[in-house]
């Protein structure tokens, strides 16, 4: 039995919180940069901390809210920072919901059914995975370039195009998925069989509440890419008002003036859409499991 002196066990305990202390301080230091910016008089990076003179100009200009300041000057809100949030909540959901459904079906698919070609497919792929994205920037362009001559909801400057791109991406996630389901025991199969369920019962009933962790994962990594995408968004929207929020916070560092408080209010209420999937999604992580255990 090994017996630790309470000196050298308090030692260890100071120093463990000490450093955790110090990471934390390190980690939340350019968070709390950004709040300052958000509440000093002016679009200045320099300055303290603690904001001397703190204001709400650049939140209530965020939100669309005029502002008038002390000496009367109404100052009008340059740029529409909640439609911007709305176009980025919209593509992210329909980015999420799109590669959830197909990346869980055609999971399932490779690996519970067999059929010619499978393994061949799945080879082509991880193998088309491996390429970065962005080297699709300018062949996307033109694709849709060319497709908005025939229909204007494929073209450039379309949300509709934008998802598509990002359904894209759904590669990795078939193999994520596929991975998950192949961990699970072919006994529930042949269970579901001989209970009378069809191939897509028991997809629905049995392999689907199983892989609700895995899919909430999947979701919220989704949903969070789409936000924050700039590549994409930046070459296929073009009007001001079908920019993502990622997009069109960039017209705030112009050539012209650099309106950093006005960046940093926009920067923080971008945070709010990420923080309230994560926080819905969660539940399911500790869900998913038991709501789809087998019960004797």
């Amino acid at each position: 039995m090994i017996v630790e002196r309470p000196r050298d066990l308090l030692i260890k305990k100071i120093a463990a919180h000490g450093f955790m202390i110090l990471f934390l301080i390190v980690i939340m230091f350019p968070f709390m940069m950004v709040v300052s910016i958000s509440f000093r008089e002016g679009n200045f990076t320099t300055g303290t901390l603690l904001p001397e003179n703190p204001t709400l100009e650049h939140w209530a200009l965020a939100v669309g809210l005029d502002f008038t300041r002390a000496d009367g000057t109404v100052v009008k809100p340059p740029y529409p920072v909640l439609l911007w949030m709305w176009n980025s909540v919209k593509l992210g959901l329909m980015a999420a919901f799109g590669v959830l459904t197909i990346s869980t079906i055609s999971g399932y698919a490779f690996s519970r059914i067999r059929f010619t070609g499978r393994v061949a497919l799945l080879d082509v792929l991880f193998i088309i995975q491996m390429f970065p994205t962005t080297l699709a920037l300018v062949a996307l362009y033109r694709i849709f370039d060319n497709l908005g001559d025939v229909n204007k909801g494929l073209g450039i400057d379309s949300h509709i195009s934008l998802v598509l791109v990002y359904w894209s991406g759904v590669i990795l996630h078939i193999w994520t998925l596929k991975g998950y389901f192949d961990g699970i025991d072919t006994a529930l199969d042949k269970a579901a069989a001989i209970d009378g369920a069809t191939p897509w019962q028991t997809f629905r009933f049995v392999f689907l509440p199983l892989a609700v962790p895995m899919m909430a994962v999947i979701f919220v990594l989704v949903f969070i890419g789409a936000i924050n995408d700039y590549p994409y968004a930046s070459v296929l929207l073009r009007s001001e008002d079908k920019m993502t929020l990622a997009v069109g916070s960039r017209l705030y560092l112009n050539e012209f003036k650099y309106l950093w408080g006005d960046f940093a209010a926009a920067a923080l209420i971008s945070g709010l859409p990420i923080t309230a999937v994560f926080l819905i999604a969660q539940k399911y992580l500790t869900s998913g499991l038991s709501d789809g255990a087998v019960k004797g």
